[in-house]
Protein backbone atom coordinates (compact mmCIF):
# COMPACT_ATOMS: atom_id res chain seq x y z
CA UNK A 1 0.00 0.00 0.00
CA UNK A 2 1.07 3.65 -0.71
CA UNK A 3 1.87 6.31 1.20
CA UNK A 4 -1.07 8.48 0.24
CA UNK A 5 -3.30 5.67 0.71
CA UNK A 6 -2.39 5.08 4.02
CA UNK A 7 -2.49 8.02 5.30
CA UNK A 8 -6.26 8.26 3.71
CA UNK A 9 -7.34 5.53 5.76
CA UNK A 10 -6.13 7.04 8.90
CA UNK A 11 -7.98 10.21 8.44
CA UNK A 12 -11.09 8.49 7.91
CA UNK A 13 -10.78 6.10 10.91
CA UNK A 14 -10.23 9.47 13.32
CA UNK A 15 -13.09 11.93 11.75
CA UNK A 16 -16.49 11.70 13.05
CA UNK A 17 -18.40 14.19 11.10
CA UNK A 18 -21.25 16.06 13.04
CA UNK A 19 -24.91 15.59 12.40
CA UNK A 20 -25.38 18.88 10.68
CA UNK A 21 -22.01 20.21 8.50
CA UNK A 22 -20.36 23.59 9.94
CA UNK A 23 -20.83 26.41 8.00
CA UNK A 24 -17.33 28.54 6.69
CA UNK A 25 -15.63 30.58 9.06
CA UNK A 26 -17.69 28.62 12.17
CA UNK A 27 -14.91 26.71 13.62
CA UNK A 28 -13.97 27.04 17.10
CA UNK A 29 -12.40 23.53 17.75
CA UNK A 30 -9.23 21.60 17.53
CA UNK A 31 -8.66 21.01 14.06
CA UNK A 32 -5.88 18.94 14.34
CA UNK A 33 -8.00 16.56 16.90
CA UNK A 34 -10.74 15.86 13.75
CA UNK A 35 -13.27 17.33 16.00
CA UNK A 36 -15.77 20.07 14.78
CA UNK A 37 -17.78 22.47 16.64
CA UNK A 38 -21.35 22.44 16.69
CA UNK A 39 -23.33 25.65 14.95
CA UNK A 40 -24.39 28.60 17.33
CA UNK A 41 -27.53 29.61 17.99
CA UNK A 42 -29.24 32.21 15.90
CA UNK A 43 -29.74 35.76 17.84
CA UNK A 44 -33.24 36.07 18.76
CA UNK A 45 -35.40 38.43 16.09
CA UNK A 46 -37.40 40.48 18.81
CA UNK A 47 -37.04 41.44 22.05
CA UNK A 48 -39.95 42.57 25.05
CA UNK A 49 -39.10 45.39 27.26
CA UNK A 50 -40.84 45.98 30.05
CA UNK A 51 -41.26 49.94 31.39
CA UNK A 52 -43.35 50.98 33.96
CA UNK A 53 -46.40 53.28 32.40
CA UNK A 54 -45.40 56.37 34.48
CA UNK A 55 -41.80 56.61 32.43
CA UNK A 56 -43.68 56.68 29.01
CA UNK A 57 -43.51 59.80 27.31
CA UNK A 58 -45.03 61.24 23.99
CA UNK A 59 -42.79 62.61 21.51
CA UNK A 60 -44.85 64.52 18.49
CA UNK A 61 -43.27 64.35 15.28
CA UNK A 62 -40.94 67.45 14.13
CA UNK A 63 -43.90 68.89 12.25
CA UNK A 64 -46.37 69.17 14.90
CA UNK A 65 -44.29 70.16 17.70
CA UNK A 66 -44.84 74.06 16.63
CA UNK A 67 -48.79 72.70 17.10
CA UNK A 68 -47.73 71.35 20.92
CA UNK A 69 -45.84 74.27 21.91
CA UNK A 70 -48.54 76.26 21.07
CA UNK A 71 -50.95 74.64 22.77
CA UNK A 72 -48.71 74.47 26.07
CA UNK A 73 -48.52 78.16 25.44
CA UNK A 74 -52.06 78.69 25.61
CA UNK A 75 -52.44 76.27 28.97
CA UNK A 76 -50.16 78.24 30.66
CA UNK A 77 -51.90 81.67 29.94
CA UNK A 78 -55.06 79.98 31.28
CA UNK A 79 -53.69 79.41 34.47
CA UNK A 80 -51.94 82.44 35.05
CA UNK A 81 -55.67 84.48 34.33
CA UNK A 82 -57.36 81.78 36.51
CA UNK A 83 -55.10 82.97 39.07
CA UNK A 84 -55.08 86.67 38.73
CA UNK A 85 -58.63 86.24 38.79
CA UNK A 86 -59.00 84.43 41.79
CA UNK A 87 -57.02 86.98 43.52
CA UNK A 88 -58.77 89.84 42.02
CA UNK A 89 -62.18 88.24 43.16
CA UNK A 90 -60.70 87.69 46.65
CA UNK A 91 -58.90 91.08 47.15
CA UNK A 92 -62.87 92.40 46.12
CA UNK A 93 -63.61 90.14 48.75
CA UNK A 94 -61.32 91.44 51.51
CA UNK A 95 -62.20 95.34 51.00
CA UNK A 96 -66.14 94.18 50.83
CA UNK A 97 -66.08 92.67 53.99
CA UNK A 98 -63.72 95.14 55.53
CA UNK A 99 -66.26 98.11 54.50
CA UNK A 100 -68.76 96.10 56.03
CA UNK A 101 -67.04 95.96 59.12
CA UNK A 102 -66.12 99.60 59.19
CA UNK A 103 -69.53 100.61 58.79
CA UNK A 104 -71.15 98.90 61.25
CA UNK A 105 -68.35 99.79 63.75
CA UNK A 106 -69.09 103.44 63.14
CA UNK A 107 -72.96 102.97 63.70
CA UNK A 108 -72.69 100.98 66.55
CA UNK A 109 -70.44 103.83 68.02
CA UNK A 110 -71.86 106.90 66.65
CA UNK A 111 -76.08 106.04 66.36
CA UNK A 112 -76.48 107.94 63.42
CA UNK A 113 -80.13 109.40 62.76
CA UNK A 114 -81.79 110.87 59.99
CA UNK A 115 -82.61 114.73 60.47
CA UNK A 116 -86.21 115.57 61.01
CA UNK A 117 -87.97 117.79 58.16
CA UNK A 118 -90.87 120.22 58.53
CA UNK A 119 -92.87 123.37 56.74
CA UNK A 120 -92.67 126.04 58.75
CA UNK A 121 -94.08 128.85 55.99
CA UNK A 122 -95.66 128.59 52.96
CA UNK A 123 -97.02 132.07 51.29
CA UNK A 124 -98.35 131.47 47.76
CA UNK A 125 -98.95 134.94 44.78
CA UNK A 126 -99.30 134.69 41.58
CA UNK A 127 -102.13 132.57 40.86
CA UNK A 128 -105.61 134.15 39.46
CA UNK A 129 -108.01 131.43 38.96
CA UNK A 130 -111.32 133.18 37.36
CA UNK A 131 -108.51 134.12 34.14
CA UNK A 132 -107.73 130.92 31.42
CA UNK A 133 -104.58 133.38 31.22
CA UNK A 134 -101.37 131.49 31.96
CA UNK A 135 -100.15 132.13 35.62
CA UNK A 136 -96.66 132.97 36.51
CA UNK A 137 -97.05 131.30 40.63
CA UNK A 138 -94.75 132.26 43.41
CA UNK A 139 -94.01 130.33 46.61
CA UNK A 140 -91.86 131.59 49.96
CA UNK A 141 -91.06 128.17 51.34
CA UNK A 142 -90.00 127.72 55.46
CA UNK A 143 -88.27 124.55 55.70
CA UNK A 144 -86.92 123.76 59.21
CA UNK A 145 -84.12 120.94 59.46
CA UNK A 146 -83.32 119.14 62.82
CA UNK A 147 -79.63 117.31 63.50
CA UNK A 148 -80.28 115.37 66.28
CA UNK A 149 -76.96 113.06 65.89
CA UNK A 150 -74.73 114.13 68.55
CA UNK A 151 -71.06 113.73 66.96
CA UNK A 152 -72.32 113.95 63.07
CA UNK A 153 -72.60 116.96 60.58
CA UNK A 154 -74.05 117.60 57.88
CA UNK A 155 -73.06 119.64 54.53
CA UNK A 156 -76.12 120.60 51.82
CA UNK A 157 -74.48 120.63 48.78
CA UNK A 158 -74.88 122.98 45.78
CA UNK A 159 -77.27 121.07 42.98
CA UNK A 160 -80.68 120.87 44.91
CA UNK A 161 -83.90 120.99 43.82
CA UNK A 162 -87.16 122.60 45.11
CA UNK A 163 -90.69 121.96 43.53
CA UNK A 164 -94.34 122.37 44.43
CA UNK A 165 -97.01 120.56 42.61
CA UNK A 166 -100.63 120.67 42.34
CA UNK A 167 -101.79 117.15 41.70
CA UNK A 168 -99.20 116.57 38.59
CA UNK A 169 -98.48 120.01 37.74
CA UNK A 170 -95.09 121.39 38.35
CA UNK A 171 -95.69 125.20 39.41
CA UNK A 172 -92.63 126.43 40.34
CA UNK A 173 -89.56 125.22 41.36
CA UNK A 174 -85.87 126.74 43.04
CA UNK A 175 -83.02 125.50 44.93
CA UNK A 176 -82.09 125.52 48.76
CA UNK A 177 -78.63 127.46 49.69
CA UNK A 178 -75.68 125.63 50.37
CA UNK A 179 -74.44 125.37 54.08
CA UNK A 180 -73.39 123.16 57.11
CA UNK A 181 -75.18 122.17 59.81
CA UNK A 182 -73.44 121.01 62.71
CA UNK A 183 -74.28 118.11 65.52
CA UNK A 184 -77.61 118.82 67.73
CA UNK A 185 -78.61 121.75 65.46
CA UNK A 186 -81.77 123.00 64.30
CA UNK A 187 -81.40 125.34 61.41
CA UNK A 188 -84.61 127.31 59.50
CA UNK A 189 -84.16 127.41 55.91
CA UNK A 190 -85.82 130.21 53.62
CA UNK A 191 -85.76 129.56 49.66
CA UNK A 192 -88.29 131.34 46.91
CA UNK A 193 -89.85 129.84 44.21
CA UNK A 194 -91.13 130.86 41.28
CA UNK A 195 -92.85 129.30 38.14
CA UNK A 196 -93.19 130.89 34.54
CA UNK A 197 -96.55 130.61 32.00
CA UNK A 198 -98.02 127.49 33.30
CA UNK A 199 -101.39 126.89 31.72
CA UNK A 200 -104.55 125.32 33.75
CA UNK A 201 -107.07 123.60 32.19
CA UNK A 202 -111.17 124.87 32.64
CA UNK A 203 -111.44 121.34 35.06
CA UNK A 204 -108.13 121.87 37.22
CA UNK A 205 -109.12 125.73 37.77
CA UNK A 206 -112.81 124.47 39.06
CA UNK A 207 -111.26 122.04 41.26
CA UNK A 208 -108.66 124.75 42.32
CA UNK A 209 -111.50 127.39 43.49
CA UNK A 210 -113.40 124.49 45.55
CA UNK A 211 -110.74 123.52 47.71
CA UNK A 212 -110.26 127.24 48.16
CA UNK A 213 -113.86 127.98 49.02
CA UNK A 214 -113.35 125.20 51.76
CA UNK A 215 -110.17 126.68 52.54
CA UNK A 216 -107.91 123.53 52.18
CA UNK A 217 -106.00 124.39 49.09
CA UNK A 218 -103.48 121.41 48.90
CA UNK A 219 -99.86 121.68 47.34
CA UNK A 220 -96.82 119.08 47.45
CA UNK A 221 -93.79 120.20 48.40
CA UNK A 222 -90.91 118.32 47.15
CA UNK A 223 -86.79 118.74 48.19
CA UNK A 224 -84.13 116.34 46.70
CA UNK A 225 -80.70 117.99 48.02
CA UNK A 226 -76.87 116.65 47.80
CA UNK A 227 -75.31 116.24 51.49
CA UNK A 228 -72.15 115.21 52.47
CA UNK A 229 -72.01 113.34 56.38
CA UNK A 230 -68.77 114.46 58.61
CA UNK A 231 -68.13 111.74 60.90
CA UNK A 232 -64.94 113.61 63.11
CA UNK A 233 -62.76 115.18 60.65
CA UNK A 234 -64.22 112.73 58.04
CA UNK A 235 -66.32 113.21 55.13
CA UNK A 236 -68.03 110.86 53.40
CA UNK A 237 -69.07 110.46 49.33
CA UNK A 238 -72.33 112.58 48.40
CA UNK A 239 -75.38 111.04 49.37
CA UNK A 240 -79.00 112.40 48.14
CA UNK A 241 -81.67 113.00 50.71
CA UNK A 242 -85.31 113.71 49.24
CA UNK A 243 -88.19 115.00 51.33
CA UNK A 244 -91.87 114.64 50.12
CA UNK A 245 -94.57 117.11 52.49
CA UNK A 246 -98.03 117.24 51.94
CA UNK A 247 -98.98 121.29 52.82
CA UNK A 248 -102.33 122.72 52.86
CA UNK A 249 -102.92 125.92 52.89
CA UNK A 250 -105.99 128.25 53.31
CA UNK A 251 -105.76 131.11 50.77
CA UNK A 252 -103.20 131.52 47.83
CA UNK A 253 -102.71 135.39 48.88
CA UNK A 254 -100.54 136.74 51.36
CA UNK A 255 -99.93 136.10 54.03
CA UNK A 256 -101.50 132.42 54.06
CA UNK A 257 -101.62 130.34 56.93
CA UNK A 258 -100.67 126.17 56.99
CA UNK A 259 -103.81 124.17 57.97
CA UNK A 260 -101.64 121.09 57.63
CA UNK A 261 -98.27 119.64 56.86
CA UNK A 262 -96.75 116.37 57.21
CA UNK A 263 -92.97 115.41 55.77
CA UNK A 264 -91.50 112.13 54.80
CA UNK A 265 -87.77 111.35 53.45
CA UNK A 266 -85.76 108.85 52.12
CA UNK A 267 -81.65 108.79 51.27
CA UNK A 268 -80.10 107.14 48.39
CA UNK A 269 -76.78 106.23 49.65
CA UNK A 270 -75.03 105.68 46.54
Amino acid sequence: MSYQSLLLALMAERVHPDDSSPESGQFSGNFSSGEFPRKPAPPPATYVIKVPKDQIYYVPPPEREHLIQRLSRKKVNRSRFRCCLCSFLATIFIVIVLAGISLATLYLVFRPESSKYSVEGFSVSGINLTSSSPISPKFNVTVKSRNGNGKIGIYYEKGSTVDVYYNDVDLCNGALPTFYQPAMNVTVIKTALTGSRIQLTSAMRKEMRDELSKKTMPFKLKIKAPVKIKVGSVKTWTITVKVNCDVTVDKLTAPSSIVSGKCSHDVDIW
